[in-house]
Formats: structure tokens, C-alpha cells, sequence
């Protein structure tokens, strides 16, 4: 186990949760909303983070394309895109918390097979997160929708770090 990484896949779960929670009112409008700047609207962004959350799963075991929600893929609804996003978050923890530290997997792609260390799917699945999640502040904002604090700080409160030990 590499407890770094378990670690930012609690974070990763704490801020889907906090952002999926923070959308779940959104009118179709808000929902439909996309800066110029951003990758997606703010559903197509919400789709595909948990989307790549399914294939950075299947990727830890040599597998990909099997049906993961994907930008295109129909609007599942917010109660079950909030469902997989917490099912799927929990299972990249899982994975974290079994990994030894030289676990490889190969991965065939286009015809040739590459080879991975496990932890890179967990360190990509982090960071798209993080990268998809400003996205959808963006749109948020840009819309008139307050949106969460997603800060390490917001989450270190949250799992009850920092407490007092002295004056």
C-alpha cells in the first residue's frame, strides 16, 4: 500500500462528492452551460469524470472501452451519476490500499501491449479529476452558481485533520 496514495483517492472521493452534491439542483440550463475556455458543459464534464473513473479502474486490470460513461454517453441522471462517482471513487481506494509498490500492468492498446505501474492509473485518475472538477467551477461560476471549496484544507477539516495538540 502507498498511503500518499490512498490518500489522494480519499481526497479524489471527498471532492466528487462535494461537487456532484453542490450540482445536484442545476437547472438543464446550468447544466448545458460551457465556457469557451473549458473542455465540456458542466454535464459532459461531470459524465466523463466519472467515466474516466470506470476506465482507470478497468486499466488497473489490463482492460479498457467496456462501456465506461463517456462524454457522449446519455445523461444518466444526477442520483446515479452521484451513485457510480462514489462506487467508483471507493474502488480506486480499494486499490490503493492492495498495491504493492512494483505492481505492473500490461495494457493492450492498438494492436501492441504496454506496460504500466498500477500507481500510474491512481496518480492520472487524481489529476483529471483535479483538472475536470476546476472545469466545472468554471461553468458553475460563469453561470451564477456558487460553487464548493475543493481546497486540501476544506478536506483536511472534513477528515478531521489539524487538531489542536498545544498552545
Amino acid at each position: 500500500m502507498n498511503a500518499g496514495l490512498v490518500e489522494m483517492m480519499r481526497y479524489n472521493l471527498w471532492a466528487n462528492q462535494t461537487l456532484l452534491e453542490a450540482c445536484r439542483k442545476l437547472t438543464e440550463e446550468q447544466l448545458e452551460h460551457r465556457l469557451a475556455v473549458t473542455s465540456g458543459s458542466t454535464r459532459e464534464l461531470l459524465v466523463h469524470i466519472v467515466g474516466a473513473q470506470q476506465t482507470y479502474i478497468l486499466r488497473t486490470k489490463g482492460r479498457q472501452h467496456e462501456g465506461e460513461l463517456n462524454r457522449q454517453s446519455p445523461w444518466p441522471g444526477m442520483d446515479e451519476l452521484i451513485r457510480l462517482g462514489e462506487s467508483t471513487s471507493h474502488e480506486l481506494i480499494s486499490i490503493g490500499e492492495s498495491l504493492e509498490p512494483t505492481s505492473e500492468v500490461d495494457l493492450p492498446y492498438l494492436g501492441q501491449v504496454y506496460r504500466y505501474p498500477i500507481r500510474f492509473f491512481l496518480i492520472h485518475a487524481a489529476e483529471h479529476g483535479v483538472e475536470h472538477r476546476t472545469e466545472v467551477k468554471l461553468n458553475l461560476a460563469d453561470a451564477g452558481v456558487p460553487t464548493p471549496d475543493l481546497d486540501g484544507w476544506e478536506y483536511g477539516e472534513w477528515a478531521g485533520y489539524g487538531a489542536v495538540v498545544g498552545s
